[in-house]
């Protein structure tokens, strides 16, 4: 697949986030939670995200998640 065929797949909403309480970050991958964002991390995904569009914000999630993807989901 290339690198253009795979930018295309943003376009669709394949994760999703959601801040907590306590100011955790939660990112979901079709529905199912694939990483947890904390201190540093989670303040620096916070202040970037509200200023993304939506195919950034899919970019900034996906580079978040890292390389999650090992065939077992």
């Amino acid at each position: 697949m290339s690198g253009v065929a795979r930018l295309d797949r943003l376009d669709e909403e394949q994760f999703t986030y959601r801040i907590t309480k306590d100011q955790k970050v939660i990112i979901s991958f079709h529905g199912k939670q694939v990483t947890i964002l904390t201190g540093k991390e989670s303040n620096k995904f916070m202040s970037r995200i509200g200023s993304a569009d939506f195919r950034e914000a899919q970019l900034m999630m996906a580079k978040a998640t890292g390389n999650f993807k090992r065939g077992n989901e």
